[in-house]
């Protein structure tokens, strides 16, 4: 069963995956952020967008490529290859941070490896509006991310919606974080965990 976590910055996507990785008896994979490009990005952003999203995309597809491989029953991701294109390279690109032609090499490159990799059984989708994301991101006190703009966490939130409602074809768990607190409530967790058994049930009588 392979479970992809999405969810703009702040929503919780890596304490829900630590949370499920746990009651699943799970292995879990995080986002690589040790990316070369990143100090000559905020440099030069729109220099180097490209290498910069690039990386990240290539990183995004070995992980999933050896997550797959790697003969775990039960795998949960934290973040997709598909975010990375249509969320944060198509929002640099709408904020004239990477050129046209650029955007258009990209986005061949994405739809050759997106190909390449099944997509997640289900994907659980932490949507959350600014002004919760803004309080988690406070509330876990990461320095370099206390001075997000939340103009930009609104543009984020706008792709993601989009992505979600007109793009992606694959099944979907919303949770709405601005009113389904799966760390405070736990009737959230257990409707969640009701869905991921169903799904296992599912996949295994298939096989």
């Amino acid at each position: 069963m392979y479970i992809a976590i999405a969810g703009n910055i702040g929503s919780g996507k890596t304490t829900l995956t630590e949370i499920l990785t746990k009651r699943y008896g799970a292995k879990s994979y995080y986002e690589d952020i040790d990316n070369p490009y990143i100090g000559d990005f905020y440099e030069d952003m729109s220099r180097w967008a490209f290498q910069f999203q690039i990386w990240f995309l290539g990183s995004r597809v070995r992980q999933t490529l050896d997550m797959l491989s790697d003969g775990s029953e039960t795998i949960f991701q934290d973040r997709t290859i598909y975010e990375d294109a249509y969320i944060f390279a198509g929002n640099l690109h709408q904020m004239g941070l990477m050129t046209g032609r650029d955007f258009g090499t990209y986005m061949k490159v994405f739809d050759v490896s997106s190909s390449l990799i099944p997509k997640p059984d289900l994907l659980i989708y932490l949507k959350a509006s600014v002004p919760t994301l803004i309080t988690q991101i406070q509330r876990r006190g990461r320095d370099y991310e206390q001075n997000i703009n939340e103009d930009y966490l609104g543009r984020l939130n706008d792709k993601y919606n989009d992505w979600i409602d007109n793009i992606y074809d694959g099944e979907v768990f919303v949770i709405d974080k601005d009113r389904e607190d799966f760390v405070r409530n736990p009737e959230v967790l257990d409707a969640l965990c009701e869905r991921l058994d169903r799904l296992q049930e599912q996949l295994s009588a298939k096989r």
